[in-house]
């Protein structure tokens, strides 16, 4: 066997990996390590391509023991950190023996794990507050306040909120692994969006009063009907638009708009435009890339004060990820922030 038929295995490899002699020095490689090593590793010694120490020590003990090896190495590529999952196996070719060093990418699987990390480190800091509030109340009404009627209604009363507050949260979680999990169920019924944000206003009617907010809808087409799941839609628009209510603060309007066009260049066809647009402050440009991440909110201490539970933007993301749709913020501040939401027209599935 020659070096280009062992490179020519190598290659076979569907990552990068290279083939180091007992003299230490790379006998072959794919082009694969490339990526990680630049070109032309062959002929050199490993310690001066591979670098990190953890590496340097499993290829050391392979070619000792001839036992299989694993560590991790680190890779920065265009400015991004990648995890590669290195394995050491030993091996005995017609050019002498070595080991065979192959880099796993699990950056991917990296992520997903710090993800759900941080996932379960913000549910508990969500259910963390109201139930401290709640232990200690109910603490206080056994004891001090054990005959109080007047503090027993005022702690009681914060109870309630406290209680609903963590309802909420454990109901956001739920919608959003519902939605989670029918990612990739495409909805078939056909939904009628004028209607469907005229539902919407009147449902909300009462919480743009108490607020003082008219909800407007300006509609460019007649009936416009899309393919989707008229429950998860309503929940986007009722989302939207309770923000808008909730956090326009100085605006005195909540304007909806819907169109449709023949061509619409984020789903290059025919589609709907649905906006949900407030007449605010406005959002800092440096926050929007981060809006719909899980828990991320501008105001923390507002947005709890106002019922938030930082999961709404992401269920709404996911939504309209479900439905084939994408989804575009914008603020300017002291104007407000405006939403669109772009759908594809119904077609029925063959």
């Amino acid at each position: 066997m020659t070096e280009a038929s062992i490179t020519a295995l190598l290659t076979a490899i569907p990552m990068p990996a290279l083939l180091v002699g007992r003299g230490e020095r790379i006998i072959a490689a794919n082009a694969l390590t490339g990526t990680l090593f630049g070109p032309s590793v062959t002929g050199r010694h490993f310690i001066t391509v591979i670098r990190q120490p953890a590496v340097l020590d499993a290829v050391e003990h392979c070619l000792g023991d001839h036992q299989v090896h694993r560590t991790q190495y680190l890779a920065t590529r265009r400015g991004q950190d990648q995890n590669f999952e290195v394995t050491c196996s030993y091996v005995d070719t017609p050019l002498g023996q070595g080991v065979v060093v192959v880099f796993h990418d699990i950056t991917q699987l990296t992520q997903a794990e710090q993800m759900r990390r941080d996932f379960v480190a913000n549910v508990s800091h969500e259910l963390r507050t109201p139930l401290t509030a709640l232990i200690g109340f109910i603490e206080t009404l056994r004891g001090p306040a054990r005959d109080d009627a007047g503090a027993r209604e005022r702690f009681l009363g914060i109870m309630a909120n406290e209680a609903e507050r963590m309802e909420r949260l454990v109901k956001d979680l739920l919608s959003l692994s519902q939605v989670e999990g029918e990612a990739r169920m495409r909805p078939t019924e056909r939904v009628e969006l004028l209607g469907l944000m005229e539902s919407v206003r009147n449902a909300l009617a009462p919480l743009a009063r108490d607020a003082a907010v008219e909800i407007r809808i300006t509609a460019e087409a007649g009936e416009v009907v899309v393919q989707g799941d008229p429950d998860q839609l309503r929940q986007v628009l009722t989302n939207l638009v309770e923000n808008a209510i909730k956090y326009g603060r100085s605006g005195k309007y909540v304007d909806l708009q819907l169109s449709a066009a023949s061509e619409l260049a984020e789903l290059q066809g025919q589609g709907v435009s649905v906006t949900v647009r407030d007449h605010g402050p406005g959002i800092d440009e440096i926050h929007i890339p981060r809006l719909t991440e899980r828990f991320y909110r501008v105001d923390s201490h507002r947005s709890r004060e106002m019922g938030g539970t930082g999961l709404g933007l992401a269920i709404v993301k996911h939504i309209v990820n479900r439905h084939r749709g994408r989804m575009r913020i914008s603020s300017t501040l002291g104007e407000g922030t405006a939403i669109r939401i772009v759908l594809p027209l119904y077609a029925p599935l063959r």
